[in-house]
């Protein structure tokens, strides 16, 4: 079996495309070694297909110990906001996607997959268009409540679109499953006892664990930074801080909190997996930004979280999946434009002391969860493509 992946290479795309992976590959392997009585792998190769300006070192890293194959193409990307530097570069993207399109044409002719999987995004509309010229099954994801431009048009060529959040619109009915955003099982099977060693914690406070994410940190980094000390009193922190603001949060950190609280807090620039499991085993309470992987991360692991969702990010999706999440009191949403740090630290507090919120809102959460997204999607493509 050949699979290609294709969409953005933020982690809220390569994430669910890891997840979805790892699960054709047990499943397929399972398939053969029930049919031969030994499994085929090496009939098996994974591709992901996309633009290079889409793929970071962090997510290059993690396809490539997948044995995802890397293949790179060119892809032109609409930009809807005004300016002169932007009109060029909406010229120069217009013969980007032609060029994207034959590259995409001859890679998938050559190779003749038996399918695409799609998380979207202007990057894989090449790939997507191709393979809809020559006949290759198109399954494409949704993670967001309000589906982006791009996908409203890949949309068209898709066989099955998986969606996150059961009122996910736009898309025609008949062709939508209800799946939920994939996540990586292996975050559900962190350790107490390991998080306590690796990041040498004291276990005297309650624990919080602050993920910026692959866009947007500097603005949660800042708010953090702001009230670091009196944060540092009561709760104990670990911080994934984003490889480019390492740095300077952590010279931010030396500077505004003493050697006393120093042992409580913990920043790291990026949590592997190895380590993010069990960051997010030991804590009691998660602050993330609100894309569509995230919530479900943390819904999956029912723990309560406050969500500040990405100011300006495409059709407010950021916003509108937090509130969709939080719509049962599964979450606390806090927007960046009411949000000060004399706010935040109190919201912290309040939901950390009353421990009959925090089981309403775990319960919520597990409400809210679809743990097996992944492995719903990876059966339902099978089926489709061996019925």
């Amino acid at each position: 079996m050949k699979a290609i992946f294709t969409g953005g290479g933020t982690g809220g795309h390569i994430f669910p495309i890891i997840a979805v992976a790892r699960e054709l590959t047990n499943i397929y392997l399972q398939k053969t070694q029930l049919a031969s009585g030994n499994s085929k792998k090496e009939n098996l190769e994974l591709f992901y297909l996309g633009p290079k300006s889409e793929i970071g070192p962090e997510a290059e890293m993690l396809l490539k110990q997948e044995g995802i194959k890397i293949k790179y193409i060119l892809a032109g990307k609409l930009r809807r906001y005004f300016g002169i530097e932007v009109v060029f570069q909406n010229i120069i993207d217009i013969f980007k996607t032609p060029i994207g399109i034959l590259q995409s044409f001859s890679f998938l002719f050559w190779k003749a997959p038996d399918l695409i999987f799609s998380k979207g995004g202007y990057g894989s509309f090449p790939v997507v268009f191709s393979g809809k010229l020559l006949g290759i099954p198109i399954f494409l994801h949704e993670s967001d409540i309000e589906p982006g431009l791009a996908n409203k048009k890949i949309g068209k060529y898709a066989s099955i679109i998986f969606i996150s959040f059961p009122n996910t619109g736009f898309f025609p009915a008949k062709k939508m499953v209800l799946s939920g955003n994939p996540i990586r099982r292996e975050l559900l099977e962190g350790s107490i006892d390991d998080a306590k060693k690796l990041f040498q914690l004291t276990s005297s406070k309650p624990v919080i664990l602050i993920i910026g994410g692959s866009q947007g940190a500097q603005k949660i980094n800042d708010l953090v930074l702001n009230i670091l000390p009196k944060l540092l009193e009561n709760f104990e922190i670990i911080h994934q801080t984003g490889s480019k603001n390492f740095k300077e949060v952590e010279s931010g950190a030396d500077v505004m909190i003493n050697k006393d609280l120093k042992k409580y807090y913990h920043p790291f620039p990026f949590l592997e997996e190895k380590n993010l499991k069990h960051a997010l085993a030991v804590c009691d309470l998660i602050v993330s930004r609100a894309g569509s992987g995230s919530i479900f991360e943390i819904a999956a692991l029912e723990k309560p979280s406050i969500l500040i969702p990405l100011s300006g990010s495409a059709q407010n999706h950021q916003i509108k999946n937090a509130y969709a999440y939080a719509e049962n009191r599964a979450a606390i949403v806090m927007e960046e434009i009411s949000l000060t740090p004399h706010f935040f630290l109190q919201t912290i507090k309040n939901i950390l002391e009353n421990q009959k919120e925090m089981e309403n809102i775990k319960k919520a959460a597990k409400n809210f969860s679809k743990p097996d997204a992944a492995k719903k999607i990876a059966n339902y493509i099978m089926d489709y493509l061996y019925q």
